[in-house]
């Protein structure tokens, strides 16, 4: 009896961390359109990135992890970096200076089927029927949201489209050929790869983007204080509890809350239309992502 009320105060407390993870994550998407309003997307995201990544460092010191990292590591380190932080975060966050939160929240969230494509020239894993419908349905999705968008090669769209495009195939990339674990502690591994991401971010964003450091207003600093301790924190944070608790395949799923809450909050938040056609791309992208997620497999990390 102790045994089972042990087992549901866990998994309880799992869908509780999950819950919260989902939650800061979703509303990032908004909090970035309104910081953008500001400073450029390089600068603006690599700022909350470093400092961020100062933050986790101490949290992981204050946990007694150790912070080096083995020589034969930072290889994998390095590409994780890139796939995971500078593309995945730098890509996403400059493709939403043309996009809305629905079209690059669909679009960078389809890096699980993306996953399911590459892993059979990769690992050898042949797509089962199910996983082909659920590329069918992940694409018709998004052939949904931008029916009623004609884009031409002109439109500043196309380069947004690109961009978290591909963010979605680099990171679908970064966690198969980084498949195997890193040795290096969890909390630390998230530090080393934001602030190894995200340094360059500020250094490109201070030669090309010339940003306006007085430009930042009072709603955008809040929200560059709110990307820095929730999502970028507090989230990674939360991610990691929640997966110590629940089943890999359930926290992913679970993670398809995500662009929902963001789109949602956009519409609240920022007055963004949700019609009938964001309605359909959102049922039928993420349904093919579940599909995609719905075979027992490593979960893959993912933020905003």
């Amino acid at each position: 009896m102790h045994k089972a009320t042990s087992a549901h105060q866990t998994r309880l407390s799992g869908f509780l961390f999950l819950a919260a993870t989902a939650i800061g994550w979703g509303l990032n998407w908004p909090a970035m359109k309104i910081l953008l309003r500001d400073w450029p997307p390089l600068f603006a995201r690599g700022i909350a990135g470093v400092v961020a990544a100062l933050i986790l460092f101490a949290i992981a010191a204050v946990s007694r992890e150790r912070l080096r990292v083995p020589r034969k590591a930072w290889g994998r380190l390095l590409l994780a970096s890139f796939t995971n932080v500078f593309a995945w975060m730098g890509f996403t966050t400059i493709s939403m200076t043309t996009l809305s939160i629905s079209e690059a929240a669909l679009l960078v969230y389809t890096m699980p089927i993306w996953a399911t494509l590459f892993a059979w020239p990769i690992l050898g894993a042949r797509p089962k029927p199910r996983d082909v419908t659920g590329l069918i349905l992940g694409f018709t999705g998004l052939v949904v949201l931008f029916s009623g968008h004609p884009l031409g090669f002109e439109s500043d769209k196309i380069v947004g489209i690109a961009l978290a495009l591909a963010a979605a195939i680099l990171f679908a990339l970064g966690s198969l050929l980084n498949a195997r674990p890193v040795p290096v502690a969890p909390i630390s591994f998230v530090a080393w790869q934001v602030g190894l991401a995200s340094l360059p971010m500020v250094v490109l964003g201070l030669a090309f983007e010339h940003p306006d450091l007085g430009a930042l207003r009072i709603d955008s600093g809040l929200m560059l204080a709110y990307m820095i301790l929730v999502p970028a924190g507090t989230c990674y944070l939360t991610w990691f509890a929640a997966i110590r608790r629940l089943p890999a395949a359930t926290a992913a799923v679970g993670m398809l809350s995500v662009p929902v809450i963001g789109i949602l909050a956009g519409a609240l938040f920022l007055g963004d239309g949700i019609g009938w056609q964001e309605t359909g791309a959102i049922v039928l992208t993420l349904s093919g992502v579940a599909l995609a997620l719905s075979k027992p497999k490593p979960v893959i990390e993912q933020g905003v």
